[in-house]
């Protein structure tokens, strides 16, 4: 039996991490088995190199180092937590997965979304999410709400201009990958935000 396999996406900013404390609850009510997990991180070698990833000490990584430190990471994940869980049929939500390399570094990086995808393909083994949440806002006015509240790390810390790229990056994305795709308007209230994304789940999980 194969388990299932989420996605959560979105600009930083957008509540994904807050809509997945909610969401956890929803499913431990619901007796559902199953993983939350994050990117990059989710096992101890991918955590490791998600500190080296995010450290604002490193500014002068390349975009290539970037990127490749990103599918490295996912590498990691897939083969120790992500398929290992699925193949014991669990449900496994991930914040974060491969469309996110390909709005940050193919288009907020600009290294191009053939390439970033090529090196993701070979990372994951080809593995999907069976649906994608995709967590539609504007990602300057969040991000400034965040940069105020909380320590910011190297990414929420670049220009609003890269930001600005990553968001139309992950709008372009979309258009290419419409298959099991679902769009949360991420604008409203975390209560609502809640309310659809679990409406979608239960949908998709069969449950009333």
């Amino acid at each position: 039996m194969i388990g299932k396999f989420i996605a959560f996406e979105g600009s930083d900013g957008s509540g994904k991490t807050t809509i997945l404390n909610n969401v956890e609850k929803f499913l431990i009510e619901n007796n559902i088995d199953f993983i939350i997990t994050r990117e990059p991180g989710g096992t101890k070698i991918s955590e490791e190199i998600r500190e080296i990833l995010l450290s604002n000490d490193n500014s002068e990584m390349s975009a290539r180092t970037e990127a490749l430190l990103y599918s490295a990471s996912r590498a990691q994940h897939v083969d120790e937590l992500i398929l290992p869980n699925l193949q014991k049929g669990k449900l496994v939500i991930s914040d974060r997965y491969v469309l996110s390399s390909l709005a940050y570094q193919g288009f907020g990086r600009e290294l191009g979304y053939d390439s970033v995808k090529e090196i993701n393909d070979f990372a994951t083994d080809n593995l999907s999410p069976d649906y994608t949440f995709f967590f539609n806002v504007d990602p300057i006015t969040v991000l400034k709400r965040k940069r105020n509240n909380f320590v910011t790390d190297r990414l929420e810390n670049e220009s609003n201009s890269y930001h600005n790229k990553v968001y139309n990056g992950y709008q372009e994305i979309l258009k290419r990958n419409k298959d099991n795709l679902i769009i949360i308007d991420a604008s409203k209230s975390i209560e609502e935000v809640t309310e659809q994304t679990i409406s979608k789940l239960k949908t998709i999980l069969n449950i009333d």
